[in-house]
């Protein structure tokens, strides 16, 4: 008889089943991703509904399958964050972020995809953390992850990257390249760096005037990883 396995998880996807039923695909530390059913969950008295919102991390308890679905036992509430939903423009990034992790990440998805999952959710939770910053953070943390983050110390001929010199993106070095008023300057590389080389998004907030530029190197970041990810 297969045992029970408790763990935390992040929910990435819900969808109706029958007639109080519900699908959920949920993103774990240590199970990775996992399908799972949770029975009679849409009646008014079920005690597994506290438990599986989105934008939250909870203890869940599960029996796994014969099939493609384990069985959701237990469910436990442990953060909700309950900011998101208070902005449009972060229920909307939340939501897509969430579909571009459950796309991305297979079953045996590692820690490292649930680690980026939570920061992120923390990041669209602090009001005061731009929504561009953390999209920026969520994406260089990706690129990285995956093994496709570009060379944000050298310059195609090998230089340093200089604060006085401006940039223009080679996608086939995965480097900058020196271009008299190119786009990219000092300001978005060091936006880049730290989205990619700190552990939480918060860090973002330290900088100041990131209105003009924050943008931009989103989109750049965002044009690498369609590059080389599909999500």
């Amino acid at each position: 008889m297969k045992k029970q396995v408790v763990t935390t998880g992040i929910v990435l996807s819900r969808n109706d089943f029958q007639e109080a039923d519900r699908l959920l695909t949920i993103l774990t530390p240590e199970q990775g991703k996992i399908k799972t059913i949770a029975k009679g969950v849409r009646r008014p008295n079920s005690k597994l509904a506290g438990g599986i919102e989105l934008f939250s991390i909870s203890n869940i308890t599960f029996m796994p399958g014969r099939g493609d679905f384990a069985t959701l036992v237990s469910t436990r509430l442990l953060q909700h964050y309950g900011n998101i939903v208070k902005d449009i423009n972060r229920t909307m990034l939340g939501y897509d972020i969430l579909k571009r992790m459950n796309r991305l990440t297979e079953e045996a998805a590692g820690q490292e995809f649930y680690d980026l999952l939570r920061g992120t959710l923390e990041g669209l939770d602090d009001l005061e953390l731009a929504s561009d910053l953390v999209d920026l953070w969520f994406t260089m943390q990706l690129l990285f992850i995956t093994g496709h983050g570009p060379n944000l110390r050298s310059d195609t001929e090998g230089n340093r990257l200089s604060p006085e010199e401006n940039y223009l993106f080679d996608f086939d070095a995965m480097a900058f390249r020196v271009q008299t008023k190119g786009p990219f300057s000092a300001n978005h590389i060091k936006l880049m760096r730290l989205g990619a080389g700190t552990d939480e998004p918060t860090v973002l907030k330290q900088v100041k005037d990131t209105d003009t530029y924050a943008s931009e190197a989103l989109s750049l970041a965002k044009n690498i990883l369609k590059l080389h990810v599909r999500v």
